[in-house]
């Protein structure tokens, strides 16, 4: 029966519908509301072929950066640009072929990550740390068949990073899954939800924060000249996330610092 219609992964369409509308609704006012989201790049998306593409982003917090970019998504599907208004309209059909590459590790701790897991959560398992310690372990090579079969059926969000801190090194397993899928490649520079909301991203941490989403056109790539490293490279200056950036957020506080105190100086004489 349509009614009980699978995706690839076994989870039930019309469930995944229910929990994508249940939780955009709740969500909503984090990103319009509680804060502000500024959206960059929306009109991207609606050029985008219905799958194998894939999402490379900077990670801010587990929850909160996804649920967002769904929201993005959807809007941007029916119709808004670079805004998330009307989410009354925009959830009556969602996307349900969009995934996106969570840790096994973070996806099965509480009740909430579980249910969530359900809206299209594709869970690896981590090569280099568990449990807050530091390991080495082998791919897992079914993680990979994994995202392969999501790409398959639509669109992937994945953070190469793996990890919430930024600037950490582009793990390479994201620039092999580019050479054996080869799908268009969207990058998303993502800002404002480290001072929005908790770790997780469940709660609300501070309220009137400026987030923001920038979605990029997709990346040039010569899938099979290029090597994993050149890919690495590519993917950190897209999603501006490479060492170089440091530099530059550096200097521009410093400079901001220098204003601020011409300011004070003005002011005080």
């Amino acid at each position: 029966m349509a009614l009980f219609k699978r995706n690839p992964f076994g989870h039930i369409l019309f469930l995944k519908n229910m929990m994508i509308k249940g939780f955009g609704l709740i969500s909503h006012r984090r990103y319009r509301g509680f804060n502000k989201l500024q959206i960059e790049g929306s009109d991207i998306l609606r050029n985008l072929p219905g799958n194998n593409v894939l999402f490379v982003s900077n990670h801010q917090t587990y929850f909160a950066d996804v649920a967002a970019m769904l929201h993005v998504f959807n809007a941007s599907l029916n119709g808004r640009k670079d805004s998330i208004k009307g989410v009354f309209r925009y959830l009556t059909r969602p996307k349900l072929n969009i995934y996106f590459v969570a840790a096994k590790e973070t996806m099965s701790k509480g009740l909430l990550p579980r249910i969530f897991s359900y809206a299209g959560a594709i869970t690896v398992q981590r090569t280099w740390r568990e449990a807050g310690q530091d390991i080495k372990r082998p791919v897992n090579p079914t993680d990979s068949e994994q995202i392969g079969m999501a790409l398959k059926d639509g669109w992937v969000i994945t953070f190469p990073q793996g990890t919430t801190k930024p600037f950490k090194p582009i793990r390479k397993g994201t620039a092999h899954i580019i050479k054996n899928y080869k799908p268009i490649v969207v990058p998303i520079v993502i800002d404002g939800f480290r001072r929005s909301f908790d770790k997780k991203g469940l709660l609300i941490k501070k309220r009137g924060i400026l987030q923001s989403i920038v979605i990029k056109e997709p990346l040039e790539i010569d899938y099979d000249k290029e090597s994993v490293d050149e890919l690495v490279e590519k993917i950190s200056y897209a999603i501006e996330q490479h060492s170089s950036f440091i530099r530059l957020i550096s200097a521009a506080q410093l400079k901001a610092e220098e204003e601020l105190n011409k300011q004070r100086d003005f002011w005080e004489y």
